[in-house]
Parts: C-alpha cells; sequence; structure tokens
C-alpha cells in the first residue's frame, strides 16, 4: 500500500526542527507533502511563494517530499492530495493539548483522517519559527536555528532600506 503524509504548517520560516521531522518521515513514509498554509491572519514575516521556496531549497535533497501551498481547510487538502494521514511535530508537552485537539477536529470533519506525532531530535526540539522570527527582528544570529538559505531571506527581509 502506497504511504502518503501530509505534514502542514506555515513554516514562517521553516527551521532545522521543522526538516528533523521531514528527513525522518521521509525514511518513514513513501510521500511526503510539506503543505503550507496561506493563513494570512497570522501576517507571516515571508509570502506564500517565499515560504514554499525555502522549503523547496532546505529539502531539495529529499525526492519523495513536494511542498505546495493551500488555503483550504487541512482536512479537505489531505484527501485531495490521496493521503489519510497529517503528521504533527510536538516539541513539548504543552503543544500536546492543541494538538490533540486539532486532530479530534480533523477526524470530525474526515473520519478517514489519522494524525500521527513525532517530536524532534532533543537538540531542536527547543527551536520555534516564532522564537526565530522574534531573534532576526532584532538583529540576532539565527544561523544554528534555521538553514543558511533562510539566514539569507532573513536578512534581506531586514535589511536597513539605504539612504
Amino acid at each position: 500500500m502506497h504511504k502518503n503524509v501530509v505534514y502542514p504548517g506555515t513554516f514562517d520560516p521553516i527551521t532545522n526542527g521543522h526538516q528533523d521531522l521531514i528527513e525522518r518521515s521521509a525514511r518513514i513514509f513513501d510521500h511526503v507533502i510539506i503543505a503550507v498554509a496561506a493563513n494570512p491572519q497570522k501576517k507571516p514575516t515571508f509570502s506564500l511563494e517565499q515560504r514554499i521556496a525555502l522549503i523547496q531549497t532546505v529539502i531539495g535533497h529529499l525526492p519523495n517530499v513536494e511542498v505546495c501551498g493551500f488555503s483550504n481547510l487541512l482536512a479537505d487538502f489531505v484527501m485531495q492530495k490521496g493521503a489519510r494521514t497529517v503528521l504533527r511535530g510536538l516539541r513539548a508537552v504543552s503543544d500536546f493539548e492543541y494538538e490533540f485537539q486539532l486532530a479530534n477536529m480533523n477526524r470530525q470533519l474526515n473520519a478517514l483522517l489519522e494524525t500521527i506525532f513525532l517530536t524532534p531530535a532533543e537538540h531542536v526540539s527547543f527551536i520555534s519559527a516564532s522564537l526565530v522570527r522574534e531573534i532576526a527582528v532584532l538583529g540576532g544570529d539565527v544561523s544554528r536555528f534555521v538553514h543558511p538559505t533562510v539566514v539569507e531571506a532573513f536578512k534581506i527581509r531586514y535589511a536597513a532600506p539605504s539612504s
């Protein structure tokens, strides 16, 4: 049986923690679909197109991974992609309650959906995209938390305007 999984998120930006989960899921599943949520209400730092391009660069070495944007219900998107499994990452116990609620809601929307959880490797378990964004906005070095391509994207995004 061909096993596809959808890993949804805003990925603003993709972090080393996300990359860890993607690489590990690519070893478990036949096909991994990174579903980048448009999510304009979150006011992302990078556009949907930029986030997709950054992810494609970071995970380009993985032949069984595809990246695409979506703006509809996740439960509908997963079925459109021919999958029945959603992958979610759990960094800490504090993530569990929200993720459990999402999993149950998605199952209510589509009884065929299953959600599985992976924990990131210990050395990246503390990284969150929101913390990385905050460090970058304040001019800090985020190179230990994201791929070099993302570091460059932040430099461009937060470059001082020329006089």
